[in-house]
């Protein structure tokens, strides 16, 4: 299934428009088809960084204090369940949008990619470290510059940055059935068919509530878009109460996004949730006065 525009409506739903993009660079892209081969791969999704553009203050302040990517947010152990496999709605919410993402990236039907990623087959050798599982902060945003008093305080911060991206990708590209538990893979499997089956609904409702400059270059926003996806189908097919999703929404954005995508989806969202709740309740009375 392939198109050229994720705003692109398709006449069936065996032609979704799925957006195959070769021009991105290598990194933007997911491991998500086969198995990782040893090493695992560092490949994930593009992270929204803070320390990666440190801003070196060679004055030293007696006063300052170097902060790091998380300050502004406690670090939260994620969910592990007695398995030691993630076990909460974020994290099956992360991986559906990875593989949604993934998916647009290859012009391929998420649900089969999902499916096909996870009775893949590791290659012999292949060993995945559970330890990151512990040190995997989902709570990790991006945010403006960060600013060190020293050299030696810069190149600790970029350090650290460096170890949280490489737990993160090895988390991201490890074998499903190794990360996650089941719960969570059910829950993401529900969130790709809801996105599949209203796709071509809501790509007309994103191309009312997206900002111009969305639309006009879908590929470079597939991320953006891929999230909009997500949430609008699980409000609308799974029924989560808008403000948990929107919430979501915007942490996603914070943690793999840009700018201020956070606030673009944020607004989009709300958008859409007026509505979504004007034709529900509407349904109501055209039901009435069909049957009159």
């Amino acid at each position: 299934m392939e198109g050229s525009s994720l705003l692109l409506t398709s006449s069936s739903p065996s032609s979704r428009p799925y957006i195959s993009s070769t021009k991105l660079p290598l990194r933007f892209f997911l491991y998500c088809s086969s198995p990782p081969p040893p090493p695992p791969p560092r490949l994930s999704l593009p992270r929204a960084t803070t320390s990666a553009t440190l801003l070196l203050n060679h004055q030293h302040h007696p006063n300052a204090t170097p902060s790091s990517p998380s300050s502004s947010k406690e670090f939260l152990l994620p969910k592990i369940d007695k398995s030691g496999r993630f076990c909460s709605p974020r994290a099956a919410r992360e991986l559906a949008l990875s593989i949604l993402y993934a998916a647009c990236l290859e012009g391929s039907d998420p649900v089969r990619l999902f499916e096909k990623r996870l009775n893949a087959r590791w290659e012999t050798g292949y060993e995945f470290d559970k330890e990151s599982l512990v040190q995997y902060n989902p709570m990790s945003f991006g945010g403006p510059p960060v600013t060190a008093s020293t050299a030696a305080e810069a190149d600790q911060l970029l350090l650290l940055d460096q170890k949280e991206s490489e737990i993160e990708a090895e988390v991201l590209a490890a074998p499903p059935k190794l990360v996650y538990s089941k719960l969570v893979l059910r829950f993401s499997r529900k969130l790709l068919v809801a996105v599949v089956d209203k796709w071509n609904d809501h790509i007309r409702v994103i191309d009312k509530v997206a900002p111009p400059n969305w639309k006009n270059d879908p590929a470079g926003r597939i991320l953006e878009l891929s999230i909009l996806h997500l949430s609008m189908s699980e409000i609308a097919v799974l029924g989560t109460r808008h403000q948990i999703v929107i919430n979501e929404a915007v942490d996603l954005a914070k943690r793999f996004c840009d700018g201020a995508a956070p606030r673009i989806i944020n607004g989009c969202l709300r958008s859409f949730i007026k509505q979504f709740n004007s034709s529900v309740e509407a349904a109501p009375e055209e039901s009435e006065s069909s049957c009159s």
